[in-house]
């Protein structure tokens, strides 16, 4: 996954209801009134937000907050596809959230009750799968690039060639619409096409530049490269970011190619018959205020939405200057989400399953 995943089960924080009063200013947000003694229940990834982010906006509210976690999209899914157990927020990623919204599994949002809506950064409002943010507010994103060993490699990487090309052990993620988006970008293709000749060419592209590929990733790419299985791998951001920040040394980087990759964003949702609607909406705001997204970001090494939080300089320099968690504006321009294309996702499965055949993996 592109979460620093540990395997939990069922977190809870905070199980002891607050004294403190609401409309305590926490971080430069103030609660409304109205919320003293009441719980909220939200479901998220885990290690996915900062030590103090819940215990902060309990104090805020004089609130409780019930945190349970999961590991995958396909966990949330199952957890609320035969109806809410009694969650009111939960953080899909986009495409899983275009499922969701398509299931009627979400709560359109009341936009007047997120006033800081106000400090996201335009380019991640307005996308494809949420048009006019009507079911989603930006949480944390990242990216699909390249972790590699650069001591073994012996030079930085800055283009997809070099992955192609190198003379080495490779491993691809297993994510059939990011690879083949790859390819369809670095053939000049739009990477969500639904033209099957252009899914053919990325299918013959794939095939034809796969010679060092020794696995096809199914979530423990970052292992491999790890421990010395690949000396390059292709890899959500936070993957590597953790072997990284794990190993201490200077041997591997993460690096997002000057052609450009996928890009992912995760939301705040608001489940379907979720029991405190008004409590979640004020979460969501309070997330979205400068302060608070920032020591989100800066705690989980994640991209912060907050386009406020970064222009008051409350982004950590080391991360905010690391250009694999915050690529150039030229390299930003590059990147590219996934967008569902039902009417063409059995031909992306059929040229998917053909390139692992051809490739022997």
């Amino acid at each position: 996954m592109h979460k620093l995943v540990t395997v939990l089960c069922i977190l809870v924080l905070a199980v002891v209801p607050l004294t403190v009063s609401a409309q305590t200013e926490v971080n430069g947000w103030t609660c409304p009134e109205g919320f003293a003694g009441q719980t909220l229940s939200v479901f998220n990834w885990s290690t996915y937000v900062a030590e103090d982010t819940v215990s902060n906006f309990e104090a805020a509210c004089g609130v409780t907050v019930v945190y349970d976690v999961y590991e995958s999209n396909e966990a949330l899914l199952a957890r609320l596809s035969n109806g809410n157990p009694g969650y009111d927020l939960a953080f899909p990623s986009e495409r899983t959230t275009s499922d969701m919204i398509g299931r009627g599994l979400l709560t359109p949002l009341d936009h007047t009750l997120i006033p800081n809506i106000a400090n996201v950064n335009p380019n991640f409002l307005d996308r494809a799968f949420d048009p006019g943010n009507a079911y989603t507010m930006p949480y944390l994103w990242g990216t699909v690039a390249i972790g590699y060993n650069i001591t073994t490699v012996g030079e930085e990487i800055t283009s997809w060639e070099q992955v192609w090309a190198y003379e080495g052990p490779v491993a691809w993620l297993e994510d059939l619409r990011v690879m083949m988006g790859i390819a369809l970008t670095l053939l000049g293709y739009d990477p969500n096409t639904e033209n099957p000749d252009e899914i053919a060419e990325a299918r013959n592209y794939l095939v034809a530049k796969g010679s060092n590929v020794v696995s096809i990733a199914g979530d423990d790419g970052q292992a491999q490269l790890e421990r010395g299985d690949v000396d390059i791998t292709i890899e959500y951001s936070g993957d590597i970011f953790q072997v990284i920040d794990a190993c201490e040394c200077e041997d591997f980087v993460y690096a997002i190619p000057e052609e450009g990759s996928n890009v992912w964003l995760d939301s705040m949702t608001i489940p379907v018959d979720a029991p405190n609607v008004a409590l979640a909406h004020a979460f969501i705001d309070y997330i979205l205020s400068p302060q608070v997204g920032a020591d989100l970001s800066n705690y989980t090494a994640y991209g912060s939405p907050n386009g406020a939080a970064v222009e008051q300089g409350l982004i950590d320099e080391a991360l905010l200057s690391n250009p694999g968690i915050y690529p150039s504006a030229e390299v930003e321009a590059k990147l590219f989400f996934v967008a569902e294309r039902p009417d063409v996702e059995q031909i992306y499965n059929d040229a998917w399953d053909e390139i692992k055949i051809l490739l022997g993996r």
